[in-house]
């Protein structure tokens, strides 16, 4: 189990692009959380994948338009 984190700016459709790479990639979401204010969000997610899964989805997780930064906590 892995945790990942994405900080982002607070605009529609971010975390439905987050869910759509996970998916993509059939990586299981364990749990999420969000939490926004007006112009920043973040949201932490544990998810089951393999280090290869792990390192493709962080790719494109940090390519969404809005990122501010993405990376795997542990």
């Amino acid at each position: 189990s892995l945790r990942l984190l994405h900080i982002h700016q607070n605009v529609p459709g971010v975390l439905s692009k987050v869910n759509e790479i996970f998916s993509r990639h059939n990586v299981n979401i364990d749990g999420q959380f969000l939490r926004t204010d007006p112009k920043v969000g973040y949201v932490v997610i544990d998810i089951t994948a393999s280090e290869e899964q792990a390192g493709a989805v962080r790719d494109e997780l940090a390519a969404i338009p809005g990122t501010l930064r993405t990376r795997v906590l542990y």
